[in-house]
């Protein structure tokens, strides 16, 4: 597929689910570059998210890795003084709900307090997890779909942007290569 820039909002948060889930895909299969096969995933992943052949799975996979992930910070791997921690914050409009609440410990949530997800793990100099990114985007989408922001052109106005949950802005549209991702953190403490 031609490298295409995103023209919507809608657009660029599904080339960035396709990305996620080429990467994902080149993780389980153990290689360090994708394929063509990984290449055609996302290729197609994209097209049908655009035209609405296909949608954004929901969030009971993520769901099931709650329970079957070590219980360890979804951020560092910390098996140690955990606490919950809402991924799109609460003071910034993300829900109290179980899809935007994960396993933290309290030095990476006191840390990361109303800051958004990718902001903060920029700031570390991290790219966030693939499991953790996976449930972002999802919110992020689910929201944007909610208040019928997903065919707005890009740029967006400022005005827009300051209202949102989340930082539009940061979104990854390219991803590290495989060598420097992980679907979840290992454990820290042992």
């Amino acid at each position: 597929m031609a490298k295409k820039t995103p023209s919507t909002i809608g657009e660029s948060l599904y080339w960035s689910y396709a990305n996620l889930a080429m990467m994902a895909n080149v993780l389980s299969d153990g290689v360090e570059v994708p394929s063509k096969v990984h290449f055609m995933i996302r290729s197609k992943l994209f097209s049908g998210l655009c035209k609405g052949t296909m949608q954004v799975r929901g969030f009971f996979d993520d769901e099931k890795l709650k329970i079957t992930l070590p219980q360890a910070c979804w951020y560092c791997g910390s098996s140690q003084k955990l606490s919950a921690d809402h991924v799109i914050p609460q003071s910034k409009g993300g829900s109290h709900g179980g899809e935007n609440l994960i396993c933290s410990c309290r030095s990476c949530n006191s840390s990361k307090g109303s800051t958004d997800l990718l902001a903060w793990m920029e700031k570390r100099g991290q790219f966030p997890p693939l499991y953790l990114l996976r449930r972002y985007l999802k919110m992020v989408i689910n929201h944007c779909k909610q208040n019928d922001l997903m065919e707005l052109a890009i740029p967006v106005e400022d005005k827009v942007l300051k209202e949102l949950p989340f930082d539009l802005g940061r979104i990854p549209h390219k991803y590290p290569p495989a060598a420097e991702l992980c679907k979840f953190v290992s454990s820290v403490d042992g």
